[in-house]
């Protein structure tokens, strides 16, 4: 069920002018599936010729009519849950369920969007003198160029996408080419759903090429990029060139903090459901497990336990829990983070090794004793390996959750309020949750601080970077 995917500009499906097209493989076997054109500069310009004209009429359309639009593309996502699902998981391996599980959030990112279109208030300003009006407007800021990566195919697209939307934006998306279908279908939906031609392009090819054309390019006025940090930099200083509006969503290391007073079954049953996630490659998937002293023996009996119950295998397959890895070169990355770890003294509780030879499946992994100046330790690992230390008190925990560059999510577990409120003051992090994992839902913010990014993908925080302010004084003659 499986077709080769198109580029959609100016309302219309099709290939690239050149007709060069990029292979597809599947993640559980290897396997070449389908492919997805690979745009030519041709193709680029008409995605911006037609974003162009497409923004011109769209900020046009009232704030209540772009809702309406919205909230009929959130239903026909709804619609087509199952047959998307199918594609996602084929393409990029995660388990059906979870699959699922995405479109359907999608859907309610886009609903959360297409009321925010309506309340995207200014506000009236009292005057120092009578018979002057003071008022702030919000305007659309025009023509956006997104880039979302391969490990959510839809939900990194969505966020994007409907904040454009609701704002009165037009967009060129840049979608994965490892995961092309999915965001296609996401986009089919809202073209479906009646948004006009020209408001939403979608373009695939070789990354670098397409950010480095678009990005300068006079008809994009903001820039949303989800990425690894050294890739968000090169672009954020593209775009800084030209000053160009920007949100960044890079990459992260979260701290997961776990105090002796916790409950420390919840805390290891939770912890491990988050960390293999998607097999892991979640940009704030749990990584940095750090146990006070007390509990650590028990906090890894638990988070073991749980580990060994994940079964791998393909998504499609009833009862998996993990899927494959999105590509051979996360399998590489595995081999070496762990085989450094192991070389500097790192003990290997489970896991370690890539399952058969066959696909990209790789065993949930547990690190234990991993000295600090392993390479994983400091660098995102992105897949299913989770490293646990012990510590002794609270400033010891907050230095080790604070060292890294990365600043994108972090976690805690204490019964104490005390504790909480500390912590959660404590630690350099753009989000933090405590006894449970309530991150990305559509109406909380979600980014991070320092080399994790900068602005929000979520909340009502999200649409205001798609927004100028103008200020209009005006008195009466």
């Amino acid at each position: 069920m499986y077709s080769d995917v198109s580029l959609f500009i100016d309302g219309q499906w099709g290939p690239a002018a050149n007709g060069r097209t990029i292979d597809v493989v599947s993640p559980a076997t290897g396997d070449r599936i389908g492919s997805v054109p690979h745009a030519a500069t041709s193709d680029l310009d008409r995605a911006l010729e037609a974003a162009d004209k497409g923004f011109r009429t769209w900020r046009k359309v009232s704030a209540f009519d772009r809702s309406k639009v919205m909230r009929k593309a959130a239903d026909i996502l709804r619609q087509r849950v199952d047959a998307i699902a199918q594609l996602m998981t084929m393409e990029q391996g995660k388990p059906l369920a979870e699959a699922k599980g995405e479109i359907l959030a999608a859907a309610d990112v886009i609903d959360w969007f297409a009321e925010e279109a309506r309340r995207a208030y200014g506000r009236v300003i009292p005057a120092r003198a009578e018979g002057v009006y003071q008022l702030v407007i919000k305007e659309p800021v025009g023509p956006v160029a997104a880039f979302t990566p391969w490990n959510f195919p839809i939900n990194q697209v969505v966020r994007k996408l409907s904040c454009a939307l609701a704002a009165g934006c037009s967009i060129i998306v840049k979608a994965p080419e490892e995961t092309p279908a999915s965001p296609a279908e996401l986009i089919r939906a809202f073209a479906d759903a009646g948004v006009p031609p020209g408001v939403i392009n979608l373009v695939y090819g070789v990354p670098s090429e397409i950010s480095e054309y678009l990005i300068p390019h006079p008809v994009i006025r903001k820039m949303s990029f989800t990425g690894s940090t050294a890739v968000g930099k090169q672009l954020a200083a593209i775009a800084g060139a030209h000053m160009k509006r920007v949100t960044m969503e890079l990459g992260g290391h979260a701290p997961a903090i776990v105090f002796d007073d916790a409950d420390i079954d919840t805390a290891s049953k939770l912890l491990a459901g988050a960390k293999y996630r998607n097999a892991g490659q979640v940009c704030v998937s749990p990584t940095r497990m750090l146990v006070q002293e007390k509990v650590y023996d028990q906090f890894v009996d638990g988070f073991l336990a749980h580990t060994k119950r994940l079964k791998v295998g393909d998504g499609l397959e009833s009862g998996t829990t993990m899927g494959p890895l999105a590509n051979a070169r996360r399998i590489a990355a595995m081999d070496a983070f762990i085989g450094d770890a192991r070389q500097k003294g790192a003990t290997v509780r489970t896991g370690g090794s890539r399952i058969g030879n066959k696909g990209n499946f790789f065993e949930p992994t547990v690190l234990t004793d991993v000295p600090m100046e392993a390479r994983v330790m400091s660098e995102e690992p992105f897949g299913p390996l989770a490293m646990i230390s012990p510590f002794r008190g609270f400033d010891d925990v907050v230095t080790e959750a604070n060292r890294l560059p990365y600043g994108l999510a972090a976690y805690a577990y204490t019964r104490s309020a005390k504790t909480a409120n500390a912590i959660a003051a404590a630690v350099e992090s753009g989000m933090m949750a405590i006894n449970h994992h309530g991150l990305a839902l559509p109406e909380v913010p979600f980014g991070g601080v320092k080399d994790s990014g900068y602005g929000s993908e979520g909340g009502s925080e999200a649409i205001e970077a798609y927004l100028n302010t103008k200020f209009v004084t005006q008195a009466g003659l």
